[in-house]
């Protein structure tokens, strides 16, 4: 897979400029907020919280801010009820789409998500029309500069490992989603700075130029950029 762009290697290059149009702290409210609905809302038993938490204290996002976000995720807030939705589709160059939502208002959500879908060469399709897909897994990322092959390879030797891919300057390691948090422990205790997340990987992709990327990137960015978006999952990926 080396020497391929995917939508997560684009997202990692434009995270720097995310941080100057202040967009941050968005992203890390839904990391936070995405976590902690998956995984419950204490940092101890739920890895993908500590470390969306950890980001979060270290691009100095207010307490008040992280735990709104855990509430909200738990359902906590007071007088507030969030659904969970998943919106399907294809995007430009029949690239699969599917979209996680939570709201608390479908009503409004679903025709504002189908009209940046309608706008910008994409359509809304059925429910499993894509996410059939997609498969759940765990996924690390280390930068190579902070670990060795060698020493990666030793630490995960007894591990189970689906695979080890080196992209783009990061080494980016998949596991079963069952397999999340022994992998985190194993990086926590020998001190590794890794970014991970438990989400959804293409089984297979549709293989773009980089001129027919343009749309398809667009169309994501304004997807993701929707306050009611979680994630978004797609399986395109540039020559």
């Amino acid at each position: 897979m080396s020497g391929h762009s995917k939508w997560s290697t684009i997202k990692r290059k434009k995270g720097a400029a995310d941080a100057k149009r202040g967009a941050v702290f968005t992203r890390l409210s839904k990391d936070i907020t995405l976590a902690a609905r998956e995984g419950g809302g204490s940092i101890d038993m739920n890895p993908a919280l500590r470390l969306a938490v950890k980001k979060a204290k270290s691009s100095n996002m207010p307490s008040a801010n992280i735990d709104r976000a855990i509430k909200k995720g738990t359902g906590e807030l007071p007088g507030i009820k969030y659904d969970d939705f998943e919106f399907e589709g294809y995007g430009p160059h029949s690239v699969a789409i599917l979209i996680e939502v939570m709201t608390d208002n479908k009503n409004r959500t679903l025709p504002e998500i189908r009209n940046i879908m309608t706008k910008n060469g994409g359509n809304l399709g059925e429910s499993g029309c894509v996410n059939w897909i997609f498969v759940k897994k765990g996924i690390f990322t280390i930068q190579i500069d902070k670990i060795t092959e060698d020493y990666l390879m030793e630490l995960l030797e007894d591990s189970n490992i689906e695979d080890i891919i080196f992209e783009e300057g990061f080494f980016e390691v998949i596991v079963s989603s069952d397999d999340f948090k022994i992998i985190s422990d194993i990086f926590e205790k020998n001190s590794i700075d890794y970014d991970g997340e438990i989400s959804l990987v293409p089984q297979n992709y549709v293989e773009l130029e980089l001129n027919q990327a343009d749309k398809i990137i667009k169309l994501l960015e304004l997807i993701e950029n929707h306050e009611d978006v979680q994630k978004v999952h797609t399986n395109f990926k540039i020559n």
